[in-house]
């Protein structure tokens, strides 16, 4: 789905940051084998030392036929660094 971009959502620097923040946890993700169009996407943020890391988690939508648990995809939002990468069994 194609949207232009108007100023003022380009001046939301939440809205910003979450895009770089996904697009980092997306490139993760797939070098992990896991297809983002399959998977349930949460995502949450807490501060950590006073900069704010976003948790991007993918679960798969038909749990039954993928074998192995969740990815967990720690983000930094300052600079789109991936922080942490987890695994669920």
């Amino acid at each position: 789905m194609a949207a232009t971009l108007t100023t003022d959502v380009l001046e939301d620097q939440i809205a910003v940051s979450l895009a770089r923040v996904l697009a980092a946890a997306n490139k993760q993700a797939r070098q992990s084998g896991i297809d983002a169009a399959e998977n349930f996407i949460t995502i949450t943020h807490r501060p950590v030392n006073g900069d704010v890391i976003w948790r991007v988690n993918y679960s798969a939508k038909n749990y039954v036929a993928r074998r192995g648990g969740d990815l967990i995809v720690d983000v930094d939002a300052s600079d789109g660094t991936i922080k942490k990468v987890l695994r669920g069994q």
